[in-house]
């Protein structure tokens, strides 16, 4: 049980919804959440077997998952996801912008398509999901908004051109998100890991090539995994962090220090 000494324990009962959370990071920080005692929304479009399977392992940790297909690229679908986990637990206290996909192609070679496409899922989810979300985090004074983004956002890697994009526009919305939204007691910030080793990679050609040269150059020795990822969301959100207001914070094992 959790305890006053505890800094999850405001956690307990808050309601999550995290986009893309059926596999991969979403589904890391989906079970961290649990584990503190949230209620957990679980989003998934396609993959629905392994979304069923992170819901199922919410419910082993004794959780409540709610398990939401929704095409969050579209703005209905990502305010249904907020409403439906509104109706089911009374609220939304904590939004978390995980989804993304994209067109992984030169950025001269990039059509609209794939603009559209990739802004939409990964950044424009995360604008029309926090302000579904917020006016159930303003009855009570007190959300989270996080974004997950990428060293891409700031550096060019092969073949990721608009997701890099998408990326730099997730902290952006962020950092206006965090200072409109702060006096009011809803904190806002994004999360960049490094090279994690999930699904996601399997898309990129030069995959090989991210992980060799990745693990090379990041001083810790090894990848970050989702689970540690997923631990310092859980900890952004408690009130230890509120302090830490339209940050973009880099858990990379130091590979970004390196030239």
């Amino acid at each position: 049980m959790p305890t006053d000494l505890d800094p999850f324990a405001i956690l307990h009962g808050k309601t999550a919804v995290i986009t893309g959370s059926g596999r991969g990071i979403g589904r890391a920080i989906a079970l961290e959440l649990a584990a503190r005692g949230a209620n957990v929304t679980v989003n998934y479009y396609r993959r629905a077997a392994q979304a069923e399977q992170t819901a199922a392992e919410i419910e082993a940790l004794g959780g409540r998952p709610l398990l939401v297909k929704a095409h969050v690229g579209e703005v209905e679908g990502v305010q249904q996801l907020v409403h439906a986990a509104a109706e089911t637990f009374g609220g939304v206290d904590i939004f978390i912008g995980n989804a993304a996909s994209g067109v992984l192609r030169p950025i001269v070679a990039q059509e609209l398509k794939g603009w559209d496409w990739t802004l939409n899922i990964n950044a424009r989810s995360i604008l029309f999901g926090a302000q579904a979300a917020i006016p159930y985090m303003q009855r009570n004074g007190w959300g989270r908004i996080i974004g997950i983004t990428s060293f891409g956002s700031r550096r060019v890697l092969p073949e990721y051109s608009v997701v890099g994009v998408s990326k730099a526009a997730i902290e952006t919305l962020i950092r206006y998100l965090a200072v409109e939204l702060a006096p009011q007691g809803i904190i806002c910030n994004a999360v960049s890991p490094g090279v994690v080793e999930t699904e996601a990679l399997n898309f990129f050609p030069s995959k090989d090539a991210i992980l060799s040269e990745g693990l090379r150059r990041t001083p810790a020795g090894r990848f970050v995994t989702p689970e540690e990822v997923a631990r310092f969301v859980a900890w952004l959100c408690t009130d230890d962090a509120r302090m830490i207001v339209g940050q973009t914070l880099v858990i990379d094992g130091g590979y970004e220090l390196t030239a």
